[in-house]
């Protein structure tokens, strides 16, 4: 079993990966780079904050806070020439008037660190230790995601406040990813309700697919959101899945997951969960969807 999970983690690390010779550039909107921005919880990466264009600081932006930094906005320099699009995206539903105006910070992944930054912590631990042998062998691997949540939200969001003009508030900031980056997403709003007023969760990679996998990972997870997922007010969470190629998998565990929003009385106008039909694992699937998460996150009438 562990030689497929580590097959699997290879390939989720692959496809976060760009070509870091190159740097990315937007075709709307400005975008400032911050190479290396350094941390004192986990190592350093590039950070990149996009602006609308117009962008003011005699007026306020929300905040959009992207996990997997290098995939966002330029096809040319990611490993599989897909992207987002999401100077594109958020740009034309400015333009309008579909959404209230913000900015997005994407922030690279570790690289080889991306498992370990994304993977929840505090659920991990719960597992009995024979199913963390099992899963990774002797020990259990350096966790890293309550660090690199610790970067988000005493160094990095302080940064971005002081130096752009934002609404700091959580009913203006907001978290997404996708694969792992969703299941960390849905981790920061949990551990930071505080902080992250909403989160989306794209094709997140719940633990546990994997057929050699025993029930405690899923479940184990299920309950430490039971138990940790903010009260419906003045939060809002998103999650979205496929049926293809990696997606294939989640359909089954999205099902605990929604099940457990309705018990926490999560609805509609607090929690939505979007199914995709045909839809895969790709850049390219989570830009179709894109628009109707952001109106999701971000509409006027929201």
């Amino acid at each position: 079993m562990r030689a497929v999970l580590t097959s699997i983690l290879l390939a989720l690390l692959l496809a976060a990966c760009a070509d870091a010779s190159r740097q990315a550039e937007v075709s709307v909107g400005k975008l400032d780079k911050y190479n290396s921005f350094q941390s004192e919880h986990i190592s350093a990466r590039d950070v990149q904050v996009w602006l609308p264009e117009g962008y003011t600081p005699t007026k306020r932006y929300a905040v959009l806070y992207m996990h997997d930094g290098q995939m966002l906005f330029d096809a040319s320099v990611t490993w599989n020439k897909q992207e987002w699009g999401v100077d594109e995206v958020a740009s034309r539903l400015m333009a309008e008037g579909k959404v209230r105006d913000f900015i997005v910070v994407g922030i690279f992944n570790g690289g080889e660190s991306r498992h370990s930054d994304y993977l929840p912590e505090k659920p991990y631990r719960m597992l009995p230790d024979g199913v963390k042998a099992d899963l990774y062998g002797i020990g259990a691997p350096d966790l890293m995601a309550d660090e690199y949540l610790a970067f988000l939200t005493t160094e990095l969001k302080p940064f971005i406040d002081s130096r752009y003009s934002t609404h700091k508030g959580p009913e203006h900031t907001a978290v997404m990813g996708s694969s792992m980056g969703g299941l960390i997403s849905m981790y920061a709003i949990a551990e930071y309700p505080n902080v992250f007023g909403m989160a989306a969760c794209l094709s997140t990679h719940w633990p546990g697919f994997s057929p050699g996998q025993v029930a405690e990972m899923p479940d184990t997870f299920i309950a430490y959101m039971r138990a940790n997922l903010p009260t419906p007010d003045g939060h809002k969470i998103y999650f979205d899945y496929g049926d293809q190629t990696l997606d294939a998998h989640y359909p089954p565990l999205q099902a605990k997951v929604d099940a457990l929003m309705k018990d926490l009385g999560y609805g509609p106008a607090n929690w939505k969960t979007v199914f995709d039909p045909g839809a895969n694992h790709s850049e390219e699937a989570w830009k179709k969807r894109l628009p109707d998460i952001l109106r999701y996150l971000f509409g006027k009438d929201g």
